[in-house]
């Protein structure tokens, strides 16, 4: 974007503030808008099969009603005595009343649109009356027989309505309706045949959008559909059918997607019959007014979008106008660069520059300073004296306090060097602001984790014993422990009013921080003039030589006493100096050292990964520290002694076991088990000892019993296998081959001739 003019910018920015919003309100109100409307269709199409459901139970009702109360005459009462067709016709008066039957039978046709047929079925009569083939013997009118089935299911006095195909192909469903014997004497059946087009014309819908319907018994056979190939076949076979009349819902809607069309089915069931109505319907159709109106919706928001885009140019040109004039100004007057970045970012480029520019000259000038008072500090500290000594030190007296970081080598190795550095400019800062007015501080880092001090104060300090100096370094040594993580030792030196001898001054401070050995770190100590420098040594000659003895014996509890005994001896020596107890445990270092060497024991063996323990020593800050050196040197020592003795006498069970049993099968696990060691610690004492694996020196082993074998008796190569511990020749012969080079037969003929 920085490469963009900024009028275009500002074009951009009104035009994503007007046109993202119109674009989600146009989407979110197109998506309601097809959401209500789909729930609307969804709910009239219902509504539509509801009413075309109760049209058709309407006609089948009347039906039924008019059948019923034909029934209830006694009409048929004239021919219930007449069996046979001929006995019907022998008389014509009995004719005349089948025909009258025959009548009303026709009458009961008319009463309702769509009626195929009507005709009534004497009980164990070889005729029928019909209006379709008139008074007729059964031979010669369509079977009868599916009124068994029709009637298996019935219930009460009713009829039943039952879906079927006459024998002219005409799809009818007929209504089988015994006579009821509770109204006449007369046994027979009225069946009334509806055409299944007439119900289908009460079940289709004339809404737009309309795929197909269907009318379905409880079972789910069609009674009634728009495919006629399918009357009277499974429907739950149709897609989605099944699914729907499991939902066990009386009626509803749900929506299905079939060959990539999203359709909306509609059910509802009977509660007379049963039967369930079922209407399917193009939601793409049912839904074109919908999407035009969306369409439409979408067209507006597009024109409101371009005619918001021109607004949009013409604002942006307008208010873009001023800053494009003010950087023009300022590319032709200054050299600032940035010939191809737009207008925003030129002036937050131009105005970054000149704060870099401000803030790196204040900096420069803060580390000149800076590094002019520490240049002066470090040539105070060698003994010369330069002209800002002067101006940084007004007050006649001087003292140096030496600041050393305890335990100096465990803080290098838990904090890299950024986070020293940091550390050291923080301490150094935060250290010289806590001197108070009217003590001037200077201090520099030296290096080994020790920062300098250079304290300069006038007469009233001088009087007062340095009370405030003292309470400051006080604060220092906390400030320390909170910015480091660790305690400092701090050494004040004494004092003087010259500045050339403030070297000397540093060398006091430094000696006295070497009194933290015995008394212990996180202290302040002031030096003091030591008036027994010409006293001897100190050295514990009799406890090197137990040292050494008890070494010999590994006793590592003894050693330890001797060097609890050393430590009482440097306590109870109130003039002991650092340097001579840095002589006793180095020379106690030493003479171990010598005496391990003189016994042939491996010393790089026994302090691998240690490192140089002079050097540990040599930097350890107290009595303790060092004290704790001392043990763990001799602890490893005597743990390696123990260590070397016991695989000495392991290695010689291992080998004695071997050389008894290489005869046999050896489970090494087993084997290690009963020398009461591991596997593993078994196999490496083996390989010290005979730079082989187990398995090579129990063959070598088998295969130098073998050779002897080949010489000495007469036993075939099969027996002598199985006598050094092979199963089978191969085996024999093929470690005999790797170690030997020849296989046992060219070994034996070899040593033979030689012979």
């Amino acid at each position: 974007m920085k490469r963009f003019p900024m009028m275009l910018q500002l074009m951009l920015i009104l035009i994503c503030v007007m046109a993202i919003p119109t674009a989600i309100l146009t989407w979110y109100s197109g998506t309601q808008i097809v959401g209500y409307s789909e729930d609307a269709i969804a709910d009239t199409s219902l509504e539509g099969l509801i009413a075309n459901r109760e049209l058709n139970e309407n006609a089948l009702s009347n039906l039924a009603q008019d059948a019923v109360q034909l029934a209830g005459t006694n009409i048929f009462d004239r021919i219930r005595s007449f069996r046979t067709y001929s006995a019907l016709n022998s008389d014509y008066s009995d004719v005349s009343s089948a025909l009258r039957i025959l009548n009303e039978l026709a009458s009961l046709n008319h009463r309702v649109d769509g009626v195929y047929s009507t005709y009534f079925l004497l009980d164990e009569a070889d005729y029928v009356v019909s209006t379709d083939r008139g008074i007729t013997t059964l031979d010669r009118y369509e079977p009868v027989d599916w009124m068994e089935n029709a009637l298996a299911g019935r219930r009460g006095i009713g009829g039943v309505w039952y879906p079927r195909q006459l024998q002219s192909g005409m799809q009818v469903v007929s209504y089988v309706l015994p006579l009821n014997r509770l109204s006449t004497t007369t046994r027979g059946t009225i069946v009334v045949n509806l055409k299944e087009s007439q119900i289908a014309g009460y079940l289709k819908s004339s809404e737009p959008g309309s795929e197909g319907f269907m009318l379905l018994k409880s079972d789910g056979t069609v009674i009634s559909h728009n495919d006629k190939s399918l009357l009277l076949t499974d429907g739950n076979k149709q897609p989605f059918i099944k699914q729907i009349l499991s939902k066990g819902k009386r009626e509803g809607y749900a929506y299905h997607v079939l060959n990539g069309e999203r359709l909306l089915y509609t059910w509802s069931r009977s509660e007379q019959l049963g039967w369930w109505n079922v209407n399917i319907y193009s939601m793409d159709q049912l839904m074109t007014k919908t999407y035009n109106l969306q369409k439409s919706i979408i067209f507006i928001t597009g024109v409101i979008i371009i005619a918001g885009t021109i607004l949009a140019v013409l604002l942006a040109t307008w208010l873009s106008q001023p800053v494009r004039r003010l950087v023009r100004m300022m590319r032709e007057r200054s050299n600032h660069g940035g010939t191809n970045k737009n207008e925003l970012a030129f002036l937050e480029s131009a105005f970054r520059r000149m704060q870099e520019e401000e803030e790196g000259l204040h900096t420069l000038l803060q580390e000149r300073e800076q590094d002019t008072r520490s240049l002066s500090i470090h040539q105070l500290l060698r003994g010369e004296v330069k002209k800002q000594i002067a101006e940084m030190f007004p007050e006649p007296y001087y003292t140096v306090a030496v600041v050393s970081i305890d335990r100096y080598r465990r803080y290098v190795s838990k904090n890299n060097p950024e986070t020293r550095s940091f550390h050291r400019y923080l301490l150094l800062s935060k250290c010289e602001s806590l001197f108070p007015e009217g003590l001037h501080a200077r201090g520099i880092y030296q290096g080994d984790g020790c920062f300098v001090f250079v304290i300069n104060f006038g007469q009233e300090e001088m009087d007062n014993d340095l009370q405030r100096i003292k309470a400051t370094l006080v604060q220092i040594r906390d400030t320390a422990l909170d910015l480091l993580g660790h305690s400092v030792t701090t050494g004040v030196s004494g004092r003087t009013e010259f500045r050339e001898s403030i070297p000397g001054r540093v060398a006091e401070a430094t000696d006295a921080i070497k009194q933290r050995m015995i008394k212990g770190s996180g202290c302040i100590f002031y030096w003091k003039p030591d008036d027994d420098r010409g006293k001897k040594y100190m050295y514990p000659t009799n406890s090197e030589r137990r040292i050494v003895n008890f070494l010999e014996r590994a006793d590592l509890g003894s050693i330890l006493k001797e060097l609890d005994r050393i430590r009482s001896d440097i306590h109870a020596d109130a003039n002991v100096s650092y340097d001579n107890i840095l002589f006793i445990y180095n020379q106690l270092l030493g003479v171990t050292i010598r005496h391990l060497r003189e016994n042939n024991i491996s010393t790089s063996r026994i302090f691998s990964g240690r490192g140089n323990i002079y050097s540990a020593i040599a930097s350890t800050d107290t009595l303790d520290e060092l004290e704790n050196n001392l043990r763990d040197f001799f602890t490893e020592i005597v743990q390696h002694l123990e260590r070397s003795t016991g695989e000495a006498n392991h290695g010689e069970r291992i080998i004695r076991y071997l050389e008894e049993h290489f005869r046999k099968e050896i489970v090494f696990e087993e084997m290690a088990k009963e020398i009461g060691i591991s596997y593993s610690y078994m196999r490496k004492i083996v390989y010290e000892l005979t730079g082989k694996s187990l398995i090579d020196y129990m063959n070598q082993l088998r295969i130098e019993k073998a050779k002897q074998l080949l010489i000495e008796s007469k036993m075939t190569i099969t027996q002598i296998a199985s006598e050094v511990g092979y199963y089978n020749v191969q085996s024999f012969n093929r470690f005999f081959r790797k170690y030997e080079g020849m296989p046992p037969s060219s070994y034996k003929t070899s040593r033979s001739k030689s012979s």
